[in-house]
């Protein structure tokens, strides 16, 4: 069977090359001392550079070409000399003795078998039926003596170039503990068949994954360096396949490699140095930490096992590495996507200092810099204590800005992106960057600094001068949203309330956009802004009232509760509640009371608020609301004061009781009262306004 030929194992056709000859060639040399023997090494990949994949980052969705199918037996290496006092030896003969009749009857004889076979497919099974015996006969470690036996013979093999021979081989090698360049030449052999993606299948089917954890959990981090780079480097090229998670979930591959960034860590801190390939290693081990985590049970495990601290400490002490810095951060950018991976992250009060680091010294880096500030806004999201971390430290604001200002230039000079319809890189950065500043503004102590920083002001209403829905609209409406939680702080300084009338013009063309979303953005800020009477002329000569009256009809609650808070802001002014009039508006809010009031307490709240205020000093309350809409507000409100109020299932106990608390305090006593003026005609209360923020 000379030549190439295909054959069939496990059913996966196999094409091997030269597959005979090779089989009986190669005759290892030998060195004796007296005692155990084992293979001395030479190196399989010669010169001393890694391979491209082991020093960078690299496409994660692709894996380099294997150079060739596997190392020729000539690269791997012979036998090492290992001293055994002669005490020793005795104290195992009468192991020896058993271990002799088992290696004659049924060792032996498989031996016999791989010397003469030639058939890749015999030769592979033969390989298996020898795992079993020699796991059967206890013969696997590093403590039988007819070891050196064993690896020379299957050191003979590796020159064949089956994939899946040299893994069936790679499997013994490693489970008869191999050490130091044997070691190093095995986690090699694997490495480079791992590099091609069809060789998944067999990885999977000879678990070779349990033979890489086996070697990682017992053998030593400092020793071992440069195998454990090609372990790891195996494990991270199959951790890109789907199939793979599972197995390496239930196996505790987070555990053993959270345990390698511990003990690195841990290095550095004691000795002060980092140990040799550190910087490449780290690359792999947090390159499959960003696979695993797409799994639940892996984010579990990463709290379990304060994994984010640990990696914190990483981008501490190879803040010079941006390859590790990226995969660290690409590792964040999914855990915080998951409320309690994002406040366990949170909690780490350091990280704040160690991401503006980052942003400092990487500020053109778009890759790293994208996802660090996604970062950002993922813990300010929902958490006012990060918030406040994140603000205090220094130059953190200004961090922000310097930010702005960079990709804001780029994005001016940038061609636009081939796919229209998705964000530049410079535009990526803005977007995310936005969002912290919108999510940092609902900081009682952040915001109104925030509001009267000319600069960040300037910028954002450049942003919505420049840039329209159609040219980026998460980039438009997230601008929009900063500036409506600017606008709430209504204080002395605010550059947002000395630039309210051009904002408002600003905002006309969102209005009349068909975007929900850039719609609903530029309701809120017209909530905020229209507590100032300027803002109020300015909505009734350009017809805006019109449209937050139609705006009632979209049963869009959001656009309903927004739209709402701007004509309550209106029937302030008495001069102004006619507009109410217009368009069948207080229909329209009868409606959205009946149709919300139910399960939305602030809406409710809202529309009765409005309604008592546009019918302050009336005498009829059907002159007022006319005859139809009267009868159904007696019939609401009554119904709405003898009853609870109903909420989501979905709501906790606490949301519960909040809801239910405001439902009492504040929208039954508005709603009593409005009921009391239809039933009698007289007034109790003085106007009133909301901000929509």
């Amino acid at each position: 069977m000379m030549g190439d030929l295909t054959v069939k194992t496990n059913g996966i056709y196999l094409t091997e090359s030269n597959a005979i000859g090779s089989l009986k060639s190669h005759p290892l040399q030998l060195t004796y001392d007296g005692g155990f023997r084992e293979i001395k090494e030479q190196a399989l990949f010669r010169g001393t550079s890694l391979p491209p994949h082991l020093k960078n980052g690299g496409d994660q969705g692709k894996r380099w070409a294997r150079a060739s199918s596997c190392p020729s037996v000539s690269d791997l290496s012979r036998l090492e000399t290992k001293a055994v006092s002669k005490a020793n030896l005795q104290e195992k003969d009468t192991e020896i003795e058993i271990d002799e009749v088992f290696w004659n009857t049924r060792i032996v004889p498989i031996l016999h078998e791989l010397e003469k076979e030639e058939n890749i497919e015999t030769v592979c099974a033969t390989c298996t039926e020898l795992q079993h015996a020699l796991e059967e006969g206890n013969m696997l470690g590093n403590k039988f003596k007819r070891r050196s036996i064993l690896l020379k013979t299957l050191y003979k093999l590796v020159d064949v170039g089956s994939d899946l021979l040299s893994l069936k081989l790679a499997k013994i090698i490693l489970a008869l503990k191999v050490s130091r360049k044997n070691l190093l030449n095995v986690c090699k052999l694997i490495f480079k068949i791992s590099r091609s993606e069809k060789n998944d299948s067999l990885i999977q089917n000879e678990n070779i994954l349990e033979s890489l954890l086996g070697v990682l959990r017992s053998e030593d981090l400092q020793t071992n360096t440069e195998a454990f780079l090609y372990c790891v480097g195996t494990i991270k090229f199959i951790s890109g396949n789907p199939r793979f998670l599972d197995e390496m979930i239930i196996k505790g591959t987070l555990g053993i490699l959270a345990h390698l960034i511990k003990q690195m860590n841990e290095n550095i801190k004691t000795c002060g140095t980092c140990l040799p390939n550190s910087g490449h290693l780290l690359v792999q081990i947090t390159a499959t930490l960003r696979n695993l985590v797409d799994s639940p049970q892996a984010r579990s495990q990463c709290l379990s096992v304060d994994t984010l601290p640990q990696l914190c400490t990483v981008t501490e002490l190879y803040v010079d590495d941006k390859d590790v810095c990226t995969n660290i951060a690409r590792i964040f950018s999914k855990l915080t996507s998951y409320r309690n991976c994002c406040t366990a992250l949170a909690n780490c009060s350091r990280c704040y200092a160690l991401f503006l680091n980052l942003i400092n010294k990487y500020q053109k880096k778009q890759d790293l810099v994208v996802r660090i500030v996604f970062i950002l806004g993922n813990l300010t999201a929902k958490n006012n204590q990060a918030r406040e971390h994140f603000s205090k430290e220094k130059g953190s604001i200004q961090t922000l800005l310097s930010l702005f200002q960079t990709y804001h230039q780029l994005d001016l000079h940038s061609p636009r992106p081939a796919w229209p319809s998705l964000p530049s890189e410079a535009e990526d950065v803005l977007i995310k960057l936005t969002r912290v500043l919108a999510n940092i503004a609902i900081h009682p102590r952040v915001g109104p600094s925030l509001a009267a920083n000319q600069a960040v002001v300037g910028l954002l209403l450049t942003t919505l001068e420049s840039k329209s829905l159609d040219d980026c609209e998460e980039l438009v409406i997230n601008t929009t949203a900063t500036i409506n939680n600017l606008s709430f702080y209504q204080v002395k300084n605010s550059i947002i309330q000395d630039k309210k009338l051009y904002i408002a013009e600003l905002l006309l063309k969102l209005l009349v956009s068909k975007n929900m979303d850039g719609i609903l953005e530029a309701v809120r800020v017209f909530g905020n802004l229209s507590q100032d009477h300027d803002i109020c002329d300015f909505i009734v000569q350009n017809n805006v009232h019109n449209f937050m009256i139609a705006l009632l009809d979209t049963k869009h609650q959001d656009l309903c509760f927004s739209a709402c808070g701007v004509l309550l802001n209106l029937t302030v002014d008495k001069h102004k509640r006619v507009v109410l009039k217009e368009g069948g508006g207080i229909k329209k809010l009868v409606d959205c009371l009946r149709d919300f009031g139910p399960t939305d307490w602030q809406l409710a709240c809202l529309v009765c608020k409005t309604l008592w205020n546009f019918s302050e000093n009336t005498t009829s309350a059907s002159a007022c609301f006319g005859d139809e809409d009267t009868n159904t507000l007696l019939v609401l409100l009554s119904s709405f004061l003898d009853e609870e109020l109903a909420l989501d299932s979905s709501f906790d106990q606490d949301l519960k009781n909040y809801h239910k608390l405001h439902w009492e305090r504040e929208f039954k006593p508005v709603a009593q009262q409005l009921l009391n003026r239809i039933q009698s005609h007289h007034t109790f209360l003085e106007p009133l306004a909301i901000s929509s923020f």
